[in-house]
């Protein structure tokens, strides 16, 4: 028979050794969230046109401007809103970096960071620097600010299995293939003149 007050310092021995190895490699959750929120909540720069229209390469953010009038009938609406990387429990507590799919929501942050963010993709065989065009294709990227792979936002039909979870319309989420449903289009704000700014470059 050992002695059976030496088992709790053995223990807490390995504890106080797993606890070290564990830190050295950077797998405490701890440590995981600060990477986590020193890439995502990383300062971006976005991009500034010269001409004064959008072009492949751009960083940009997809915002949905304050409207005031809207917001005297409707309680719940919250001002200017930007589409962003939503970061659910499970990729906090595992991911080293973003996994795909990764869902998409609007939050009240307007300043420019690495989760709000987002890269304009030729998806064509458009040049970087290049305008882009009413109602030609192009993509969605980013990072997230971290250093791997590029997730592309997409959107799909709604279906009775499939749809935003809230408001129960489309989904929009970001995935790591490129297909039909990554590819975005811009259409001029007026339905009437759509047609005749077709092929114009997008201001």
């Amino acid at each position: 028979l050992g002695n059976m007050s030496a088992r709790p310092l053995l223990c807490k021995q390995d504890r106080l050794r797993d606890f070290m190895h564990r830190r050295e490699r950077g797998e405490l959750l701890i440590q995981k969230i600060k990477k986590l929120q020193d890439n995502v909540l990383k300062k971006i720069q976005l991009s500034v046109s010269k001409d004064g229209f959008v072009h492949f390469g751009d960083t940009v953010m997809l915002l949905n401007p304050d409207n005031k009038s809207s917001l005297e009938n409707y309680a719940g609406a919250c001002g200017s809103l930007t589409l962003a990387i939503n970061l659910d429990e499970i990729s906090i507590y595992s991911a080293e970096s973003l996994q795909a799919p990764c869902g998409v929501s609007a939050v009240e942050s307007v300043d420019p960071v690495g989760r709000n963010t987002f890269c304009i993709l030729s998806v064509d065989g458009g040049a970087a620097g290049e305008p882009i065009r009413f109602g030609q294709n192009f993509g969605l990227g980013t990072t997230g600010e971290f250093s791997d792979q590029m997730l592309y936002l997409a959107s799909d039909h709604k279906s009775f299995t499939r749809f935003a979870k809230k408001s129960y319309l489309q989904q929009v989420f970001l995935t790591d293939e490129l297909s039909y449903l990554t590819c975005w289009q811009a259409t001029f704000l007026d339905p009437q003149l759509r047609l005749e700014y077709e092929g114009f470059p997008v201001p």
